[in-house]
């Protein structure tokens, strides 16, 4: 459908709106051929870390030991994280905002519908009913600032309430360091490259560590050729090479046999 759409009219722009259920359980494997075909189509992906739409069962987001309807002594699989899992279908590009910072929410969907190709933006989404406060200590004004990490391409990797803290690669791994100690200056830090798929990995695995802030912001960014241009490329090969093609001739087909 998203294939037709685009062909037909290239210069459409496409908004697809997703959760964490949809998007990560019966549609995942959707996601992953979107993400990876890279159509020129743009994501959102609401994330409540529970169906907040039926009832509020535990969701692949859902952290361990959820209890829930449907896990009533605690669920026992491990949450789906979906910056990592972007990533891993090579996806184009990837970020993460939240509901209650409207400013940056506002400037990740001008940054998704400027991305050429497939953008996945998941967004943390408060669901008061089911799941209410999951995503605080991200965005509560209390700890915003120590448990939240903005990443801004071409800038160091800063938070805190007084920007008192960083990130640095020591080594191949990633340290927070204290800057107000002295031991660490800002130039030390690790400067964020959207472009970089590798330091992009190491973003999206904050997620598994809590002495970590969690990534805000563009975490991966690099165009390639959409599916829509490739697919009309290849039409366009091939009519050059062999012509416009005999519509008849094809469903005759150059096979024939006799039966006697």
């Amino acid at each position: 459908f998203v294939s037709g759409l685009k062909l037909a009219n290239p210069e459409l722009n496409i908004w697809m709106v997703t959760g964490d259920g949809d998007g990560l359980s019966i549609g995942g494997n959707h996601t992953m051929h979107i993400l990876r075909r890279n159509f020129d189509v743009n994501m959102m992906l609401f994330n409540n870390q529970i169906y907040g739409l039926t009832k509020g069962q535990y969701s692949p987001t859902s952290e361990v030991q959820k209890k829930t309807k449907s896990t009533p002594y605690g669920s026992i699989d491990q949450p789906v994280n979906p910056v990592a899992f972007a990533l891993g279908c090579n996806a184009s590009f990837v970020a993460r905002s939240m509901d209650r910072d409207p400013k940056h929410l506002k400037a990740m969907l001008h940054r998704s519908q400027a991305h050429k190709g497939t953008s996945l933006l998941e967004i943390y989404q408060n669901c008061n009913i089911f799941n209410d406060g999951a995503f605080f200590e991200f965005t509560d004004k209390a700890t915003k600032a120590d448990r939240a990490l903005f990443v801004e391409n071409g800038q160091p990797l800063v938070f805190g309430s007084e920007s008192q803290y960083g990130i640095r690669i020591n080594g191949l791994s990633p340290q927070v360091v204290n800057l107000s100690e002295g031991k660490y200056m800002v130039d030390d830090l690790w400067v964020h490259d959207e472009q970089d798929i590798y330091k992009a990995n190491t973003l999206a695995r904050f997620f598994d560590d809590p002495d970590f802030p969690r990534p805000f912001g563009v975490i991966y960014a690099n165009e390639r050729p959409t599916y829509d241009e490739m697919a009309l490329a290849q039409v366009d090969d091939v009519k050059a090479t062999l012509g416009a093609g005999d519509l008849d001739a094809l469903l005759a087909g150059n096979m024939t046999w006799e039966i006697s």
